[in-house]
């Protein structure tokens, strides 16, 4: 399988050529991204950051995009094991012309991607990754030999990306040191083995490590969801943890675990940051559309404006900076902080999450009981060889009730809660999300949904 979308180019590693993310894939997309890059910056030579996760085919991927991009005349700093969010601090930061992260972030290990960046470390627009596509598909016209790049293997930039999270103005890693927390973090043995560990260590909590080896083995699945995390609570509860931490492959996402062993949600991981966040600078949020309303009901408690975006996090971005949104993120624990970078950050989200915890002055799961009860279901169907679209337009002339937002799939808000369809940007899937005032309401309402859509998928 092979998927190109606005999250980047992504596939399974191995089979048949043409059925997943081949060796002459990466040389296509590398040299398409290298011409775009050279355009775009107006450098015969520029310089790219390449960062990768722990997953197994990682070097195998590394190899041949370096290969490519250094034999289309393009220079690499190489990274080696790092995160998504440490290559997007990375890339201003060099003065780079762009940047790609080798990950396939939460999606299981037989799949790896090429996530695309530009000069301000963000991801590649739209119309920007659609003419990446364009070139990729033009035969491509390699460097002379005396204008071939160079890879250059940079260190360190871990301990970088740590070092600025507890520089955040609103960071208080002194405040953090004297609760002495003791915390649980389960990295699915990816590079957040690497950084967790170290970013917490900082920050002075006794660390427990679980699935902390960056070998590339994921424990679990590794899209931090209750079902995934049975082995993080339970260790929580055992090693008397104050809280737990998970994190993606990639360290863009972010849950955590109360002492109790309960969840506290990944959704609610950007209301509690964002709670923190307005109490110090008042302004508007941003989250996608298939986000918690709670978000909403924090931000105008504060006096500000939320706004809903395609999913996305380069739609969440734009909407960010066209909102003026001091915080802003996904659903899936996915925290952007504009004063840090627009990206999601589970790096810089802990440290944040952290200080509001200390600052809270309670557990972890009495915070959690200080926010509105919204609870959400997260369901799926694998993606019908018929007309979705179609299908999503009779689901919407059959539901007149609803107040319909169709900007990214169908949103159907409605008295008792919402439900949003649309097809996935990573994986050949339908999501179904759904939100009530209980689970089962929610489970009910998403369920009503899922099955009216695949009856009208089969008409």
């Amino acid at each position: 399988m092979l998927i190109t979308s606005i999250s980047g180019i992504r596939g399974t590693i191995g089979g048949t050529e043409g059925e997943g993310l081949t060796p002459h894939d990466i040389v296509r997309f590398a040299t398409g991204y290298a011409s775009w890059v050279k355009a775009a910056s107006g450098q015969d030579r520029p310089t790219v950051v390449v960062g990768r996760d722990a997953r197994l085919s990682g070097e195998l991927v590394r190899d041949c995009l370096v290969g490519t991009l250094n034999a289309m005349g393009v220079n690499v700093l190489d990274l080696g094991l790092s995160t998504t969010p440490t290559v997007e601090l990375a890339v201003p930061e060099e003065e780079a012309a762009g940047g790609i992260i080798l990950t396939a972030s939460h999606n299981p290990k037989q799949w790896n991607a090429l996530k695309l960046l530009g000069p301000s470390g963000e991801f590649l627009n739209a119309q920007e990754g659609e003419r990446v596509l364009e070139l990729a598909s033009k035969p491509a016209v390699y460097a002379e030999i005396n204008d071939i790049g160079f890879t250059e293997h940079m260190a360190g930039w871990m301990e970088t990306h740590v070092d600025h999270a507890l520089d955040l103005e609103w960071v208080d890693a002194e405040a953090v040191r004297t609760k002495k927390l003791k915390v649980a973090v389960d990295a699915v043995n990816s590079t957040g083995g690497i950084i967790m560990p170290m970013l917490l260590e900082a920050l002075g909590c006794e660390v427990v490590e679980v699935n902390c080896d960056p070998t590339g083995h994921f424990a679990h699945n590794p899209e931090p969801l209750p079902a995934h995390l049975e082995e993080l609570s339970r260790i929580v509860v055992e090693e008397q943890c104050d809280l737990g931490i998970s994190v993606d492959p990639d360290v863009d996402r972010l849950a955590f675990v109360c002492e109790d062993g309960s969840w506290f949600g990944e959704e609610y991981t950007l209301v509690a940051v964002a709670d923190f966040i307005l109490s110090k600078t008042p302004g508007n949020t941003v989250s996608n559309m298939s986000s918690t309303r709670a978000l909403r009901i924090v931000t105008e408690k504060h006096g500000g404006t939320h706004t809903a975006s395609a999913v996305g996090e380069v739609n969440v971005v734009e909407a960010i900076r066209a909102n003026n949104a001091v915080i802003g993120g996904e659903g899936n624990g996915g925290v952007i902080y504009p004063a840090s970078h627009c990206g999601r950050d589970a790096v810089v989200g802990t440290a944040l999450f952290l200080t509001h915890l200390a600052a809270f002055g309670g557990r972890i799961s009495e915070l959690r009981a200080s926010y509105p009860n919204w609870y959400m279901s997260k369901d799926k169907l694998q993606l019908p060889d018929s007309d979705v679209d179609a299908a999503l337009s009779k689901l919407v002339q059959a539901h007149p009730e609803a107040d319909v937002n169709t900007i990214d799939g169908v949103k159907f808000d409605l008295a008792e809660g919402w439900v949003h369809l649309r097809k996935s940007n990573t994986e050949p899937i339908i999501r179904v999300y759904a939100e009530a005032e209980s689970l089962e309401a929610a489970n009910v309402l998403g369920s009503r949904f899922k099955e009216e859509l695949l009856a009208l998928l089969q008409h």
